[in-house]
């Protein structure tokens, strides 16, 4: 190699290394949505949700959890054992009030019992979750993880119509930024495939409440009660309905049958 070319060499990786190292090669905006995206990941995974949980916990609550934490580390590879320590952790965290913690050590649960009825489980304590979170984020996770749970569900057992309900619902309690209404299609696509199952009747009529329908909801919920007169969720909706439209002696009617059933 002659002295120029080694020269020219020399230069050129110079010049590469300057440019890697030494440039900005990654445009400010770009980096502010990357440093969102990220902030954003560390904010709603369980292991910051738990940190942050722990941190308010009371000294005896935090004490039973480390307890319970211990068991289920002694459990090691029994896959019974540990189920049985997850359940524990599980119904502890929703005694405490997180939801968020519940559904995921009830998910753990369903990955090892890998059971329709661990996964619906997880999907409704999630659930829960979206309903009684006052943080975006972590009504953002519970959603995430409640539609997995309730998509696995549904894969097990596609003819369970409940699992799909309670998937729609999440949807509704939480829609999507790009599709505000999925969760109310995907409500009204089963009623039309199953015209008389309650709990699709019963969730559109809760859904027509929350939006100031009470006539519509009146139709869906007399139409549920005429096929389960038993069911607590339509006797209780019926009641407000009524009363929201003044049908005076019908809302006491219900008043009385709802207080019996619950």
């Amino acid at each position: 190699m002659t002295k120029l070319q080694t020269i020219i060499c020399v230069s050129f990786t110079l010049l590469l290394f300057v440019m890697y190292f030494g440039c900005e090669t990654t445009p400010p905006k770009q980096k502010e949505i990357e440093k969102e995206r990220v902030l954003k990941s560390e904010s709603s995974n369980i292991g910051a949700l738990e940190k942050e949980a722990k941190a308010n916990l009371s000294s005896e609550d935090a004490n039973f959890i480390l307890a319970l934490e211990k068991g289920l580390a002694d459990a090691k590879n029994d896959t019974l054992s540990k189920i049985s320590a997850l359940k524990r952790l599980s119904g502890e965290w929703y005694r405490i009030g997180r939801a968020d913690i519940a559904g995921y050590r009830a998910e753990e649960v369903a990955a090892l019992s890998e059971t329709e009825e661990t996964w619906s489980i997880a999907g409704t304590t999630y659930a829960i979750c979206i309903q009684r979170a006052e943080e975006q984020k972590v009504k953002d996770f519970c959603t995430e993880r409640a539609v997995n749970a309730f998509e696995t569900a549904i894969s097990i057992n596609p003819s369970n119509t409940t699992n799909r309900v309670n998937l729609s619902l999440c949807y509704t309690e939480n829609p999507p930024a790009n599709n505000p209404m999925k969760g109310v299609l995907m409500l009204v696509d089963l009623s039309k495939k199953h015209p008389e199952n309650p709990l699709v009747l019963s969730s559109l009529g809760r859904l027509a409440i929350k939006t100031g329908q009470f006539e519509k909801a009146k139709e869906r919920l007399e139409k549920a009660f005429s096929i389960d007169n038993k069911n607590k969720d339509v006797v209780c909706l019926l009641a407000k309905t009524y009363k929201e439209l003044r049908i005076e002696e019908k809302a006491a009617t219900f008043e009385n049958m709802c207080s019996k059933l619950n």
